[in-house]
């Protein structure tokens, strides 16, 4: 068993031996939830004689969640207003310091990298202290990545956040501030238009870290399930208009090759076999593209490509030596590239056809 499983067992049996504890809590509609989400691992006497602000509380949640915390975004709203409502700041408690005025704004870090000049750049300090704001107001109808009812739960009524214009527009709380002012509806009730300009800067670096998160790049980019398509429909794409069987055969060079590779990179190798990829980075074919040069007084030159433009075609033949030559209409060049009738195939196959190759692709083991 792991040590998240000792400890979790652990926190069960204590619930289980010190039920008078759980009678300690104060009655309320959100107190299951908060037995039941919170109970496994620790006992309410974590949450007795302790008081936090909704920001904080929030954030102490957030911190459960991502070390592996089971629930719905609304159950977690629920234990959020639950925690906030019972046990606010104590009496004599050290506030925060208060926010800037309206229209203070903190000073832009320097655009760096690919993109709008004027793209945002995160500050991660300032996105944590958006991600406690989120999850305190925004999170019941958003959920947690901001996909809104893209992320899958049919509880998620509100919209994708991170495509949305006023988003991708705004530069730190620019287009978002002038949203909010309007006032929008919260978890806690109070309008939107009550935040502080410092408040709709540190969401602004909270949702734009989240269209972040989306890219190829980002900690949420994940492999589809491609394997959607017809196997008897690949089959005959295969066989017949795809005009596969010209060089290719599921008996010989392709037999075994769903043992060797899973649904996506099958999908990958067979609509780019020159850039295949392994382990999310893509490496150069071993079958390059060859040429065979001649010139209009000279022997011809066959060899693996360099160049081919307008202007120039040069090659490496098979001793190594580099040829170059300038494109005249007496230059013959021929290309043999291996690949071609791959790179013909993208412009027609349509995208059942490749969920249905794929399929069928998979049946070969």
């Amino acid at each position: 068993m792991t040590r998240i499983g000792k400890f979790c067992l652990a926190g069960i049996m204590l619930f289980s031996a010190v039920p008078g504890l759980a009678r300690q809590l104060p009655d309320g509609k959100q107190k299951q939830t908060v037995l039941k989400l919170c109970g496994t691992c620790h006992s309410p006497n974590l949450v007795l004689g302790r008081g936090m602000t909704r920001a904080q509380w929030g954030d102490t949640i957030s911190s459960m969640v991502a070390r592996g915390a089971k629930g719905t975004p609304e159950e977690f709203s629920d234990v959020l207003d639950y925690l906030a409502t019972n046990f606010p700041p104590k009496s004599g408690t050290p506030t925060p310091a208060p926010a800037a005025a309206a229209g203070t704004a903190r000073p832009k870090p320097k655009s760096i990298g690919q993109g709008a000049d004027d793209q945002q750049v995160v500050d991660e300090a300032l996105a944590d202290q958006g991600k406690k704001i989120y999850i305190a107001e925004c999170i019941t109808c958003h959920g947690p990545k901001a996909r809104g009812a893209n992320e899958g739960p049919p509880n998620l009524r509100g919209p994708d956040i991170v495509r949305s214009v006023v988003v991708l527009h705004d530069r730190y709380g620019s287009t978002i501030g002038a949203f909010l002012s309007k006032g929008h509806p919260t978890q806690s009730g109070t309008s939107s238009a009550s935040f502080s300009a410092e408040q709709i800067l540190d969401l602004s670096h909270f949702l734009h870290q989240r269209v972040g998160d989306t890219l190829r790049s980002g900690p949420f980019n994940s492999v589809l399930n491609v394997l959607t398509g017809d196997p008897k429909a690949g089959e005959a794409y295969f066989n017949g208009e795809g005009k596969c069987t010209t060089c290719h055969s599921a008996k010989a060079d392709l037999a075994g090759i769903a043992t060797r590779y899973d649904a996506p990179a099958l999908q990958q190798r067979f609509l780019f076999p020159a850039t295949p990829v392994y382990g999310g980075r893509s490496v150069r074919s071993r079958k390059p593209v060859m040429l065979t040069v001649t010139p209009p007084n000279g022997p011809a030159v066959t060899g693996e490509l360099d160049r081919l433009d307008d202007f120039d075609v040069s090659l490496h033949d098979s001793a190594g030596d580099y040829h170059v030559w300038k494109r005249t209409p007496e230059l013959k060049v021929e290309k043999n590239d291996p690949y071609a009738a791959h790179n013909a195939l993208l412009e027609q196959i349509t995208d059942k056809d490749i969920h249905d190759v794929v399929a069928y692709l998979e049946t070969l083991k």
